[in-house]
């Protein structure tokens, strides 16, 4: 369980719930949201299983993850590549057989682009590797949509573009309290390659650019004015906490600002579920 990063497919599957949600102006079918939830976690899981598998070792010179079952060797290589073949395998299954061909194509792209374009050949390559990795991340509102769909419209890349933009300073947050387990880990890093104030000067810059591309479901009347007014002062904190570690950094802020951005995407795209059901 642990080498499916709970916590961090949560967050992707319930985007990608939302995805499903509005994609349809009526309550999608039930079993098609079931399937498809199910499909997208096994393929998320399966996706950070195989990035345990490769980062094993830096995860072991990591403080943060040197207690994963990956990183102490209590599981072999083996284990853990058969764990994420079977389960990555049966959510292809569920995705292909229950859903459509559309939403498995799209979702087990997704899991190339971030277990093996990101974790393998970017991560270790660029300080930008969160920023085009980010992609695969920043899918699932786009898997959800095909799934109810069977297409990928404008509107679900709009939602694929927020999460992209929003990636970067939610991750250089964590990335800043974390820069000396960072250093120790070999990845070349923002705060480690460029230093800690361009660092915070980028977290500035993408929170800024992220309160614009948010206004973009209103601007083409995809939302209403329950999602703006969401957004302005979710966008409003954010911002606060951008500034704030821009102009006057401390680890306890950047922590902060970590945990504040990951309930901001869930309250921003909650605020969109609501709207799509509630129009003002």
């Amino acid at each position: 369980m642990a080498l499916t990063k709970p916590r961090v497919t949560q967050l992707a599957v319930f985007c990608a719930v939302i995805g499903m949600f509005l994609a349809t102006p009526e309550l999608p079918a039930w079993r098609l949201v079931v399937a498809a939830t199910v499909g997208i976690w096994l393929l998320s899981g399966a996706a950070f299983a195989v990035n345990c598998l490769v980062e094993r070792e830096i995860d072991a010179r990591m403080a943060r993850t040197a207690r994963r079952a990956s990183a102490s060797g209590e599981i072999t290589p083996r284990q853990i590549l058969l764990f994420s073949a079977v389960i990555g395998g049966a959510g292809m299954w569920v995705l292909y057989s229950m859903v459509n061909p559309l939403t498995m194509w799209l979702t087990f792209a997704t899991f190339v682009g971030y277990a093996v374009i990101y974790t393998i050949i970017l991560k270790p390559a660029t300080p930008q590797n969160i920023v085009i990795g980010g992609l695969s991340g920043a899918m699932p509102p786009a898997l959800g949509w095909a799934a109810i769909a069977n297409d990928v419209p404008m509107q679900a890349w709009l939602l694929v573009l927020i999460i992209f933009i929003w990636t970067p300073p939610h991750f250089w947050a964590l990335a800043m309290y974390r820069r000396d387990d960072y250093a120790k880990s070999g990845l070349p890093m923002l705060p480690i390659t460029h230093g800690p104030e361009l660092t915070r000067f980028h977290i500035w810059l993408y929170t800024i650019a992220l309160t614009a591309t948010t206004m973009l479901p209103y601007a083409v009347h995809m939302s209403g004015l329950i999602y703006l007014v969401s957004a302005v002062i979710l966008d409003a904190i954010f911002l606060a906490f951008a500034w704030r570690i821009y102009r006057h950094y401390d680890d306890i802020l950047a922590r902060k600002t970590f945990t504040f951005s990951i309930i901001y995407l869930s309250l921003l795209f909650a605020a969109l579920l609501v709207d799509h059901y509630i129009k003002l």
